[in-house]
């Protein structure tokens, strides 16, 4: 059994798994044994009870851990709403106004609670807010929250936070009102976070195949895009990927024609996809920190090999473009950027 096998089964089964009636899954009662595990592990499990639910697959005994996952996911779904609500009260009566980010932000499109799992809540917030922000989410009133502010965020570096919040929206969250990006600011972070994180997450891809299959016809690409030409390459180069992998469909003949995903992107996804979790992928799947071995060598030729950085992920870091050239060269900075911060203190580069 190649690796390629077991991600193009995981491919197979999530293609189109988002929307509200997707077609039967044609995989056979053995296929479904061994790609459940994987959906399971990544956080997919939702969606394969999704794809099988109206099937007889749904009789199997994986057909049955998938839905016993599935109502898992439905209740947890329940009760990180609430959270939500009560972050959102608690943040207001500071005047603070975050914009809720990832998370529930993508999960609230899907047909069904539970088929999109999230965990940390996720706020994007001015800087001048941030302290005293932190204090409210470490109060005891909302300790059993799961809250990470961010000051800033990545995936969005090219727009203020102005323009962020000029363009956010409300949106209902149970009881509460909920801020959340523009559509269009929205699009972008999904894309280019599954690209900062080596896409080894099926889930961050369905999010964009379903994010471009509710687009609306006034979506303005020009504002998606942006104006920096790498992160248009980026953003671009995801959409191809969904397209490819997942099937997704693309309302704009212009940005379909120019959303491309090069073969060597296409294959290092489908390998990632082989080992969907976490532990398979930097920085946990190192064995130790590297300045541990500065002490006590025995085993650093082996850990360096797990470090050898994942090609996507290099070309995010190395501000890199993804055409179809080898990625020898963004690998090699990558390195050496992770070398260059051993010298700087209380540092671990992963």
């Amino acid at each position: 059994m190649t690796s390629s096998y077991l991600g193009s089964l995981v491919r197979k089964t999530l293609a189109r798994s988002w929307v509200a009636s997707p077609d039967d899954l044609v995989i056979s009662a053995k296929e479904l044994d061994e790609v459940s595990p994987l959906l399971y592990e990544s956080g997919a499990a939702g969606l394969g009870w999704w794809r099988i639910h109206e099937s007889e697959l749904r009789e199997t005994t994986s057909g049955e851990l998938l839905h016993q996952a599935f109502r898992f996911l439905a209740l947890q779904a329940r009760i990180h709403e609430t959270k939500i609500q009560k972050v959102f009260r608690s943040l207001r009566a500071a005047h603070i106004e975050p914009i809720l980010i990832k998370g529930w932000s993508i999960a609230r499109l899907y047909p069904q609670p539970g088929l999109r799992p999230y965990g940390d809540i996720d706020l994007l917030i001015r800087a001048e807010q941030h302290l005293p922000a932190a204090r409210i989410g470490a109060s005891d009133e909302l300790r059993d929250c799961r809250i990470d502010f961010h000051p800033g965020a990545f995936e969005l570096a090219d727009r203020s936070i102005d323009d962020l919040v000029s363009r956010s929206q409300q949106v209902q969250c149970g009881d509460e009102q909920v801020c959340v990006l523009g559509n269009e600011d929205h699009f972008a972070l999904v894309a280019i976070h599954l690209l900062k994180h080596g896409a080894w997450r099926p889930l961050w891809l369905c999010d964009l195949g379903l994010l471009l299959d509710a687009m609306s016809s006034d979506f303005d690409w020009e504002l998606c895009l942006g104006k920096d030409k790498r992160r248009t390459n980026w953003i671009l180069s995801a959409i191809g990927l969904a397209r490819v992998l997942l099937n997704a469909s693309v309302n704009d003949e212009e940005i379909g024609a120019r959303a491309n995903a090069p073969g060597w992107l296409v294959e290092s996804v489908l390998k990632n996809w082989q080992t969907p979790f976490a532990g398979a992928h930097a920085p946990q799947r190192h064995h130790a920190p590297i300045k541990s071995y500065f002490r006590r060598p025995r085993g650093v030729i082996s850990d360096l090999g797990r470090r050898w950085p994942d090609p996507i992920l290099s070309t995010i870091s190395a501000n890199g473009s993804f055409g179809r050239r080898p990625r020898r060269r963004y690998q090699i900075r990558n390195c050496v950027q992770r070398a260059a911060r051993l010298a700087l203190p209380g540092t671990d580069p992963a």
